[in-house]
């Protein structure tokens, strides 16, 4: 078990949280005690629909932390999971690669929304103890869903383009691609070159095996892999054990589509899930250096971060510091990252890029070279944290890893986000064959199994769920060990990882196999669904039976069988508009949301404004604001 906060506690009503609360209350049960901290179940419970609980340490006064569904918390609409990820359009992205809006089948906007609201009250104690007058921190599930698509929405959102998707027509779902002999499994490669090699052994020309490439790099960028046909008929071809030797000789990495169960039997499974999403190494407590007091009305104000990272789960954990206020200082190789150009472009830089980057200070640095790597190194001295998340072994070879930086700051916390593993060369890491990336970790978690039985499609999801959610994860851990240091003059290295995430975002799963806490999974909803309706589709979640009832007498539908109300049920809608049902059903008590399908309409909605910032394209704003 980790222990970074073990001196602290947390109280709140873990046990008894309202239906719609349940599963945030879950996940953060489950974190706080990976932290160490002493969890108490207070029942008592926020006014109306929503869920609080208090962060205390020894040294501090209790920081009170509130959960809504809304930004506002006076908004009386009934929220759910399933409610949110409609309505801030989740559902919309997850459903593109497929054609059909739907749920992503998990406690998603749940679990970041407990691990955003755990970092909130580890953050507002840490201000506490920097000088600032701190008491109360909030989030919204709304906020979590909508940074959760913050570079999707910056690219859905330029006024210099349109989002120009794709059509889905003419095109297989894919990936994941499905063997000869039935098995599903992921592709990945990062460079063209091998992606070439692979497809023009197969017969592919390279005209089309090219336009597979530039289908198969909108994983990433649009949440859509419109694959030729030509590709996956090919694959189909062969089995499974043929493709994985093609892949060998080619340089493509390949993972089966593996089952809940087998992710569960792994060697180091029951050890990861106890010791939660990070690993923390303290370092030995030195001599206390002077306070550093908090710059601003944020509590990491004042902190200096030092972040070297690509793509999304180490940018959005810098992202997210720089939120609560720290000095993020990117460095960047000479001439700038690449990723820069990446269109959709405004005011000359990419949108998705600006999404995550926009508040950090750049330095342009070359790490290969020993006088780039002194420079960082004289920048670690007198920083609070350095985060990377390069190649497992890369930190030793650029002289830059943890046992390098502690020697000249001792109380530094040296932060890896990882694909697989807790260190680097770790399990995980065994080979190119298995690169840490979003969508090879869905399919080895499990994650992709979980989702695929839920929605009724072959694999994950193109959204990238393991990457925001292993970002989240990143920033909370090094929040965490931050708060540690201020209590116990100990620098750190705080570990997470993809799998890490993925391990979290199926933790009810494995609760349900082996009961390691003492925490109520919470129970399925008796109707998670989106219907067509006269205008526009609707999401609506009955949480439990008493909603289910208001539902169906609302309504005036058969109680005593399931088959027959969703019968009727999917009739009826079609004689009023989203909008019109919505309101009936929200009056009535009963979740319900017009399922937002594009994103550049988010900011019509009343709701989700707090947390939406026009401009050259629309920006998601801070999910935490303390008093």
């Amino acid at each position: 078990m980790n222990n970074a906060l073990r001196d602290c506690t947390i109280a709140g009503p873990f046990e008894n949280a309202a239906a719609p609360f349940a599963a945030t209350a879950f996940s953060l049960f489950y974190q706080a005690s990976a932290l160490g901290l002493k969890v108490t179940d207070s029942g008592d419970q926020i006014a109306g629909e929503g869920l609080s609980f208090a962060f205390k340490t020894p040294h501090s006064k209790p920081v009170n932390c509130v959960i809504t569904g809304w930004s506002d918390c006076m908004q009386p609409d009934a929220v759910s999971e399933n409610i949110i990820q409609a309505a801030c359009g989740l559902m919309s992205v997850h459903g593109r690669s497929g054609g059909t809006i739907q749920s992503l089948g998990l406690h998603y906007v749940s679990t970041v929304t407990a691990a955003l609201a755990l970092q909130g009250g580890i953050a507002a104690t840490l201000g506490q103890l920097r000088g600032l007058a701190l008491s109360d921190s909030h989030i919204s599930m709304a906020a979590a869903a909508l940074l959760s698509t913050s570079q999707y929405i910056a690219d859905a959102t330029v006024a210099a383009a349109s989002e120009n998707l794709p059509p889905v027509a003419g095109y297989f779902t894919a990936p994941p691609f499905v063997s000869a002999d039935g098995v599903v499994f992921e592709l990945e490669t990062l460079n063209a070159d091998p992606w070439l090699r692979f497809w023009m052994q197969l017969g592919i020309g390279a005209a089309l095996a090219g336009k597979g490439w530039t289908a198969f790099l909108l994983r990433y960028a649009k949440a859509v892999a419109p694959i030729p046909a030509e590709l996956v008929s090919a694959l189909a071809k062969l089995t499974y054990l043929e493709i994985t030797e093609l892949c060998a000789d080619t340089g493509m990495s390949i993972c089966r589509v593996r089952m809940l169960a087998e992710r569960v039997d792994d060697e180091h499974f029951k050890s990861e899930w106890l010791k939660g999403p990070w690993t923390f190494d303290f370092a030995t407590p030195h001599p206390a250096r002077p306070l550093k007091p908090a710059s601003d009305s944020l509590p990491l104000s004042g902190l200096t971060v030092i972040e070297s990272c690509r793509r999304i789960q180490g940018p959005l954990a810098g992202h997210l510091l720089a939120l609560l206020g720290a000095d993020v200082i990117r460095i960047e190789p000479p001439g700038g990252d690449p990723l820069r150009g990446m269109p959709p472009v405004s005011e000359g830089c990419s949108v998705r890029f600006d999404a995550l980057n926009r508040l950090k200070i750049i330095r342009e640095i070359d790490i290969k070279s020993p006088g780039g790597q002194e420079e960082i190194t004289e920048l670690a001295r007198h920083a609070d944290v350095f985060l990377h998340n390069w190649a497992p072994n890369k930190a030793a070879q650029l002289n830059l890893n943890y046992d390098d930086l502690i020697r000249v700051n001792p109380a530094l916390v040296y932060a890896y986000a990882a694909g697989w593993s807790a260190y680097d060369g770790g399990a995980y890491a065994q080979s190119p064959a298995m690169p840490g990336t979003d969508f090879m970790v869905q399919a080895y978690s499990g994650v992709a199994q979980k989702i695929s039985r839920a929605c009724g499609t072959r694999g994950g999801t193109l959204f990238t769920v393991l990457d925001v959610l292993g970002g989240i994860i990143a920033a909370q851990g090094i929040t965490a060990a931050l708060l540690n240091r201020q209590l116990n003059c100990a620098g750190a290295r705080v570990t997470s990882s993809l799998l890490s995430a993925a391990t979290l975002l199926c933790s009810d799963d494995f609760q349900n196999r082996h009961r390691f806490f003492e925490a109520t999974v919470p129970a399925k909803s008796l109707l998670n669904q989106v219907f067509e309706t006269g205008q526009g589709k609707i999401a609506i979640e009955c949480c439990d039976n008493d909603t289910l009832q208001r539902l169906v007498q609302t309504l005036g539908l058969p109680a005593d069988s399931r088959h027959k109300y969703l019968q009727q049920l999917g009739g009826l809608l079609l004689s009023k508009t989203a909008t019109e049902w919505v309101a009936i059903l929200q009056q009535a008590a009963v979740p319900a949301a017009v399922v937002a399908e594009k994103l550049n309409i988010l900011q019509r909605d009343s709701r989700l404004k707090p947390h939406l910032q026009p401009g050259s394209y629309t920006k998601v704003t801070s999910p935490w604001s303390f008093q």
